[in-house]
């Protein structure tokens, strides 16, 4: 039976990703799924791998067609969020792509990797 496994990031530098990622969402290097190529970020409570970090030389896309939302429960928690992920290395892209009344905010990982910071008690702005 196939399942679904983790979400893999393509990143230039893999042990600052680490860095940023397992700050950002309070994960944990895995010591058995690591190389100067990859590292498997697991979930802190032991529940498993939750995010890959892969080397790659190809740069970050502008307009990704898949990528991450990271969510928060309300526009205050939303807000201290972004400012928290900008402190670790975070940045805020160009984005001409909001809707209007986002419930999202679109920041990008020091590789420029694009994810949002989605609201929820705002959510769906679609």
């Amino acid at each position: 039976m196939l399942t679904l496994g983790i979400t893999v990031i393509g990143v230039a530098d893999v042990a600052r990703a680490a860095e940023f990622w397992t700050t950002a969402l309070a994960l944990t290097p895995s010591h058995e799924w690591k190389s100067e190529n990859w590292q498997t970020l697991s979930r802190s409570d032991g529940s498993g791998p939750a995010l890959g970090l892969m080397r790659s030389e190809s740069p970050a896309e502008p307009r990704p067609r898949i990528h991450l939302d990271l969510f928060v429960e309300t526009a205050a928690e939303q807000e201290a969020e972004v400012e928290r992920l900008l402190m670790l290395g975070a940045t805020r892209p160009e984005w001409d792509l909001y809707p209007e009344n986002p419930d999202f905010v679109v920041l990008a990982d020091p590789d420029d990797n694009i994810f949002c910071i989605v609201d929820l008690s705002h959510a769906p702005s679609c």
